[in-house]
């Protein structure tokens, strides 16, 4: 029997606050699914501008596939990104020397992940939506600010129901207003929405509870890291560059580097990270990652940066590397800062409960957000994406249903997820050099246990975490039963210890 059903989203229309990678998917899933009126706020001026402290690349694995897969865009990402199976490192030592290792594949069960900057991927998503959906979907840019307000309106019926009124403020002073079915907020780790729901949810809770401590569930739990506030800038440098002062040796665009500085001392050492991209015209960019207290927050000048890079890199030929131009943008740049890991278990709300078909939902670093230690900051946000059309799907699009079984599908997942991001692979940037020599320990005995026993031990999570076919839910379980297996054995050993000690010694 075919089943009759009728979708709703004809009839719905959505605002999307937030033009990164989460709130274009969300739009280009709602288009596919037949939405229209479909509206993308962006403060940024187009798809494709240049950020430098967010021109990090991207790693879309088998989770972010599941989207690119569902919207049949994967050929066109392999088209522009560098493939994990053909991913090579050359590190670069303080002397000169250097060493070309290729990129292990560990896990069988993993999909190939493909590299590119993160303002590829989202060009790739603006211009499928140009190329295919323009009809249903309208990204504005400029947005300068939102108000978000409930209003009630009075019905023939003469029941007054609430409804959804978004002022959006562009920078040319004009004001639209919206009155969508759905509002999705996609903006980020101080994401308005967020804070806007938090405040109307107080408000509920404090009339009904007199407690000036009431915690909502839009309300952030913060699980520290030791990359928590790690500080980062990041280079523009040209496409292609002399790798020695000789020029002999030239940058290969789909080669990812890591430069190591002569510096010794902790608030001096540096390091230039470089990630493979598959363009060889394009800028490339280099992350140096360092804690707070370094000395290269302390240069203001662009004099300042070539002296302290020129003594940190002796074997590059750093003036023909920097331009004079970037070295005072770097100079003038605050950079960037890594998140303290964290989530909320809120992620939807409804108006008038169950009696309209209106509501809020939130997506990507609105609800997860931490450093970039297990490279899953855009693929959780988009497996989001894909929570989300799942549940759209099984209730035929009716948002006071699909909302809630959202939170319900997704929750399960989101503080496993900041777990992991705050355990896994943390100790990466060498900021305590013998806390990393301790991690590694662990992390090499959980891989050489894990292969001589696997029917008791799990892969370090980081590794288990490249499986798209596992959860984080269940990534995280088979991760604390292994530690749990560890810490019975260790008490095992040290019980054995003690008890021939006292056999041989009393």
């Amino acid at each position: 029997m075919v089943n009759q059903t009728v979708s709703n989203s004809s009839y719905q229309n959505a605002l999307i606050i937030g033009g990164g990678a989460a709130g274009l998917a969300t739009a280009l899933m709602l288009a596919k699914r037949s939405w229209k009126n479909i509206t993308v706020l962006e403060k940024r001026p187009t798809a494709d501008y240049y950020e430098p402290d967010k021109s990090y690349n991207y790693a879309i694995d088998g989770r972010g596939q599941k989207f690119t897969d569902y919207l049949e865009i994967t050929d066109k990402l392999l088209e522009i990104s560098v493939p994990s199976t053909e991913f090579y490192l050359t590190l670069i030592k303080a002397d000169g020397s250097r060493k070309t290792s290729k990129l292990p594949i560990v896990d069988p069960n993993r999909k190939t992940t493909y590299w590119l900057p993160r303002q590829e991927f989202i060009s790739l998503l603006y211009q499928e939506i140009q190329a295919n959906w323009h009809d249903s979907i309208e990204v504005l840019f400029n947005v300068k600010s939102c108000d978000i307000n409930k209003i009630n309106e009075s019905h023939a019926e003469s029941k007054e129901q609430e409804k959804l009124e978004i002022s959006v403020y562009k920078d040319d002073n004009s004001v639209t207003k919206f009155q969508p079915s759905l509002l999705v907020g996609c903006d980020g780790i101080n994401s308005g929405v967020r804070n806007t729901l938090k405040q109307w949810d107080e408000a509920v809770l404090n009339k009904s509870v007199s407690n000036e401590s009431i915690t909502t569930k839009y309300q952030l739990h913060y699980y520290p890291s030791p990359s928590s506030l790690l500080r980062y800038k990041v280079l523009t440098l040209p496409a292609s560059f002399p790798l020695d002062l000789d020029g002999k040796e030239k940058l290969v665009c789909n080669m990812a580097y890591a430069i190591r500085g002569s510096f010794k001392e902790r608030q001096r050492a540096i390091s230039l990270g470089l990630l493979p991209i598959k363009n060889p015209d394009s800028p490339r960019t280099a992350n140096i990652i360092t804690r707070p207290g370094h000395e290269i927050w302390n240069l203001k000048t662009g004099n300042e940066i070539y002296s302290f890079f020129e003594q940190a890199f002796p074997h590059l030929p750093v003036r023909q590397i920097i331009s004079s131009e970037e070295a005072e943008k770097f100079a003038k740049s605050e950079g960037g800062q890594f998140p303290i890991p964290q989530y909320c278990s809120g992620l939807y709300y409804l108006l008038n409960q169950e009696q309209s078909n209106t509501g809020i939902v939130l997506l990507g670093d609105a609800i997860h957000c931490f450093p970039p230690d297990i490279g899953q900051g855009v693929n959780s946000a988009l497996e989001d994406v894909c929570v989300l059309q799942s549940a759209l799907s099984q209730s035929n699009d009716n948002i006071s249903q699909a909302l809630p079984l959202y939170e319900s599908l997704r929750s399960k997942d989101l503080k496993p997820l900041i777990r992991l991001a705050q355990t896994a692979f943390p100790w990466q940037y060498n900021q305590a050099p013998l806390s990393r020599r301790l991690w590694s320990v662990n992390f090499f005995l959980r891989l050489l246990l894990s292969r001589v026993l696997p029917f008791i031990f799990s892969p370090p999570a980081f590794f288990l975490i490249q499986n798209h076919r596992l959860s984080y839910q269940e990534i995280w379980v088979k991760a604390q039963r292994t530690t749990k297996i560890l810490y019975a054995l260790g008490i095992i050993l040290i019980c054995c210890f003690f008890a021939i000690y006292f056999v041989y010694n009393v």
